[in-house]
């Protein structure tokens, strides 16, 4: 698989400006002042930092850990987001592989990594401030666990687009249907008959109708179905 989209080429030029500019030097003066067991002597900026925690960066593994550590404490902080978004590019990339770029889901590998780099972005977020030994791992493996369930809501979904667009009536069996569904919209019956009449007639994605009708996917779903066996196709 390619991707066509270059967002991590896009980020990694955005962090060769941002990680030299001026707030970048004082978030890691502040960072260096607050843990002065990281050994951060000779850095300058936070790109420094990054570059340090590369694999070629002359650093140990419980080094680069105690960093990642302490980024992930200083978290709050914007720039310190970033520098630790772009310490774990490598590892978003991994985690994709890993899905395989949800291929059969998702139409475009980079559209994966999109959300992937989003999610991520989320995650960090979520965890500022939280002191984690194994932070980079933790947020990876976090990150594949959101990933999953992103791709298996995206099968769900264009699966029931699917049986949606496969269950639109042609012009001789849409009169009688539509007969029988005006006539169960003015009974107890009013709320599914109404929305079959949406979904089928319409063209109403079920995943719009479940949200304006204050229901889960899957229960709307279910209900329809029962409801077309009892109602509509006997």
């Amino acid at each position: 698989m390619t991707i066509s989209h270059d967002y991590l080429g896009q980020l990694r030029n955005d962090w060769r400006w941002r990680g030299r500019t001026e707030d970048s030097r004082l978030a890691f003066e502040r960072l260096r002042d607050r843990h002065p067991d990281l050994a951060l002597a000779g850095l300058v900026d936070l790109h420094d930092v990054v570059t340090a925690l590369d694999t070629g960066g002359g650093r140990s593994v419980l080094e680069r850990a105690r960093i990642v550590q302490a980024l992930l404490i200083e978290a709050s902080e914007e720039i310190i987001r970033r520098s630790l978004l772009q310490t774990l590019l490598p590892g978003v990339v991994s985690v994709c592989r890993q899905l395989r770029f949800g291929q059969g889901i998702i139409d475009e590998p980079h559209e994966t990594v999109a959300t992937a780099i989003s999610l991520l972005s989320e995650l960090v977020v979520d965890w500022a401030g939280q002191s984690r030994p194994y932070a980079a791992p933790d947020l990876l493996s976090a990150l594949r666990g959101r990933l999953r369930r992103w791709l298996l809501k995206e099968k769900e979904f264009r699966l029931t687009t699917s049986l949606s667009e496969d269950f639109e009536p042609t012009a001789a069996e849409a009169s009688p249907l539509l007969t029988r569904l005006e006539t169960l919209r003015h009974g107890p019956h009013e709320r599914l008959a109404r929305l079959t009449y949406q979904c089928v007639f319409a063209g109403v994605p079920l995943r719009e109708l479940a949200h304006d009708d204050r229901s889960s996917l899957p229960s709307l779903q279910r209900e329809l179905q029962i409801f077309a066996l009892a109602h509509l196709l006997g």
